[in-house]
């Protein structure tokens, strides 16, 4: 039987690997469609708000599985939270998009791009060297861009870029942190 640590980090690799295709494959068939100019959620409406939004909320439902197991494997219970956080985001993501009242896609959004960076440095306090460092780096890097994408600070590449420099740190750590939960020999 695999042990739940194993299973939740297949579960985080297999959110973050399917919700990348999906994004990039969403991009490929978005008309007109620019990386540097438009917001990731501009995929949520459209012809390929399908594609994006399922693929977003079934990231955060595998998001929550693992954490989840994650919490009956370990005690890292803010980590945990970040985790849970990152989830419920991402699910409101692809619930609410961005013609939603109340701005509740933008809640949802800072959600998401705020605990997937926290999660990352949390997850720093869990893992071994270097992958330790790196994690707190990549979830650093993840917070610094959200900083710059709130003032509408983004030289050269445009708000998408910024927003990418957001979102593709914390998916890469994903995809990372699942493959060392997957090979590790603990919980």
């Amino acid at each position: 039987m695999f042990k739940r640590s194993k299973v939740a980090g297949a579960l985080i690799f297999v959110g973050a690997f399917q919700f990348l295709l999906s994004m990039i494959v969403a991009e490929s068939i978005y008309p007109g469609y620019s990386i540097q100019w438009n917001y990731i959620s501009d995929l949520g409406v459209g012809s390929t708000s399908l594609i994006f939004n399922t693929s977003i909320i079934f990231l955060g439902i595998f998001l929550l599985l693992a954490a989840y197991l994650l919490d009956k494997a370990w005690a890292g219970r803010w980590f945990t939270f970040a985790l849970v956080m990152t989830a419920i985001g991402a699910i409101g993501v692809g619930v609410f998009n961005e013609r939603s009242p109340l701005n509740l896609h933008v809640l949802f959004s800072l959600i998401t791009f705020a605990f997937g960076g926290i999660s990352a440095i949390m997850s720093s306090r869990i893992v071994k060297p270097p992958f330790s460092f790196i994690s707190a780096l990549v979830g650093s890097l993840g917070l610094v861009a959200l900083v710059f994408f709130a003032l509408n600070f983004y030289p050269l590449i445009g708000p998408g870029g910024m927003e990418r420099m957001i979102a593709y740190p914390i998916l890469i750590w994903g995809l990372a942190f699942g493959g060392y939960l997957m090979a590790a020999d603990g919980g």
